[in-house]
């Protein structure tokens, strides 16, 4: 009998074992798991969204992956959720609740479908705090898609692109202390980054990181996908 109860513990452990693997999030930590699609009652789904005509009213849940500098009110913020991405801009926010847009933070926000030389958007935007849920998007490594029209399809989301060669750097204003334009290629073609003031300033370490870079520099590259006239990827991190 000792012997049976001994065994059925050992089977009851392993299954509570099992699950509490199981049950973690898409970063592989100890939080609970959590459905990056769901959608509160009234909430666009992505495919709704990116059907969505410009100017179109709008309204979408997605969780902070980052955001630029608050200023006047207002803070552009980069969103994401397990089919797409989102690039809100300029949307009021007051200073105190800036502070409260931590990576991984769920938000509602409504606002208007906006297109800026190729760059989808939400402009005049509010929000709301979503209590619970938390989620942090792992890059996608889109190298493969450079050169390619499957490339928009991952607007704004965070990306990466791996073995990339320095072409060349250029300070805006002509040196540090605002935007850097990063050039990069792979092949023979050649790509436009850049390391955007307000979202990474010269204190940050991917700001140093990129003003120390050398062309012919090989590296990888994250960031999220902003477009403008075509991809120019906001770096968030680089390593040779």
């Amino acid at each position: 009998m000792k012997r049976l109860l001994a065994v059925l513990m050992i089977l009851v452990l392993a299954v509570s074992v099992f699950v509490a693997c199981d049950n973690t999030n898409n970063n592989g930590d100890d939080t609970p798991k959590v459905d990056p699609n769901k959608k509160s009652e009234g909430s666009m789904t992505y495919a709704q969204y990116d059907a969505a005509k410009v100017d179109d009213e709008v309204v979408i849940e997605g969780f902070v992956q980052g955001h630029q500098s608050w200023w006047d009110n207002k803070i552009t913020v980069y969103l994401q959720d397990g089919d797409g991405a989102y690039f809100v801009y300029e949307m009021a926010c007051s200073e105190a609740d800036s502070k409260k847009l931590e990576k991984g933070t769920k938000i509602k926000v409504t606002g208007n479908k906006a297109e800026w030389d190729g760059e989808i958007e939400i402009v005049d935007a509010t929000f709301e705090i979503l209590e619970g849920d938390t989620y942090v998007a792992t890059a996608t490594d889109v190298t493969d898609l450079l050169g390619k029209d499957d490339l928009v399809k991952h607007q704004n989301k965070f990306v990466s692109f791996k073995d990339m060669t320095v072409e060349s750097i250029e300070f805006k204003n002509g040196e540090p202390g605002d935007d850097i334009y990063v050039n990069l290629k792979k092949g023979d073609a050649s790509y436009s980054f850049c390391v955007e003031r307000y979202l990474t300033d010269p204190d940050t370490q991917v700001y140093k990181d990129v003003s120390a870079l050398k062309a012919g520099d090989v590296i990888d590259v994250e960031g999220f996908l902003y477009w403008w006239k075509g991809p120019n990827t906001h770096i968030t991190a680089v390593s040779k």
